[in-house]
């Protein structure tokens, strides 16, 4: 299995595998999480009261972070998609308007466990919050754009 460093860019690996290709499932739904530990109603009034509205919600960091990806799955990743309505986020938090840092990449430690990609879409932006991303993707050989 692979070890993800960086929690979004293991994300984007995600929503490639579980909410585009549909190779991961089932797919991760945080309103039945939420609704199963008693929100009801209005999810974002909910989430206004607790004060979690720009936030990961701890239930979607765990699940994600404990999601395990066989090295099959990460060997079929091809290309990424950064954008800020990913589904992937909206599971991760519900409200996020997409004006702030809160899923840039940081580290791209963990392209080494992706051996066949080849392509990032919106790289440009997201991708860039890591130090020599440039370089790295460059040397890499992966296109960005």
């Amino acid at each position: 299995m692979g070890v993800f460093r960086d929690f979004n860019f293991k994300l984007l690996v995600i929503d490639k595998l579980m909410y585009q290709d549909e190779v991961i499932q089932p797919r991760f739904r945080i309103a039945d999480v939420l609704h199963a530990k008693g929100a009801t109603g209005d999810l974002w009034k909910y989430l206004y009261e607790q004060n979690l509205l720009y936030t990961v919600l701890e239930e979607a960091r765990r699940y994600f972070t404990d999601l395990e990806i066989t090295p099959d799955q990460l060997a079929a990743v091809e290309e990424l998609t950064t954008d800020g309505g990913l589904e992937i986020y909206h599971q991760c938090s519900p409200f996020w308007d997409g004006e702030d840092d809160l899923f840039d990449v940081t580290s791209l430690d963990d392209l080494a466990l992706l051996p066949n990609l080849r392509v990032i879409h919106g790289g440009d932006e997201a991708m860039m919050a890591a130090p020599g991303a440039e370089d790295i993707l460059k040397a890499r050989g992966i296109a960005v754009g």
